[in-house]
């Protein structure tokens, strides 16, 4: 029997009463507000990984001596594996956004410091900008991180498209 489209007894149960936080609008969110991601100490597993998952093998992400003689103290953690660390899943802005969310719409950054296995990133989106077009606003974030010894090593942009009212 498919029970998919069998409506739950009437039990009192309300699945809005599981949500992380309460849902907000466009309207709701502020200029300035912090989602902060838990700190992650990358390990070389997490580098195999993402070279497993990238395809991209290039020797400065694997091989210590290759790296050293190209200038870098270690093996460099890819940018990308980096910038992933500033996914908007990995805060509760995401939680927020739920009801009103239409698309992540870009992304940009730079990368300012190499990062290295052993190395533990904070990462964070800021919001700098709400920017109301008619039926939908675009929030724009600031995206950050820091790492263990509070050198900024990536900071970029996320524009996201938001339902409003």
């Amino acid at each position: 029997m498919d029970t998919r489209d069998t409506p739950a007894p009437a039990t009192g149960f309300d699945p809005d009463a599981f949500l992380v936080v309460p849902p907000r609008t466009f309207e709701d969110l502020r200029v300035g507000e912090v989602f902060r991601a838990p700190s992650r100490t990358l390990t070389d597993a997490h580098a195999a990984a993402f070279q497993t998952v990238s395809a991209d093998n290039h020797p400065v992400h694997y091989d210590a001596e290759w790296a050293r003689r190209h200038g870098h103290s270690a093996p460099v953690v890819h940018g990308l594996q980096v910038l992933a660390f500033t996914a908007p899943g990995a805060t509760l802005f995401p939680h927020f956004i739920g009801e009103v969310f239409i698309s992540f719409l870009e992304l940009s950054c730079t990368f300012l410091a190499e990062v290295h296995s052993g190395d533990t990133l904070y990462p964070a989106l800021t919001i700098t900008g709400l920017e109301p077009r008619g039926e939908e606003g675009v929030v724009v974030t600031e995206a950050t991180i820091h790492n263990q010894r509070g050198e900024l090593v990536l900071s970029g942009q996320h524009k996201y498209l938001l339902r409003r009212g």
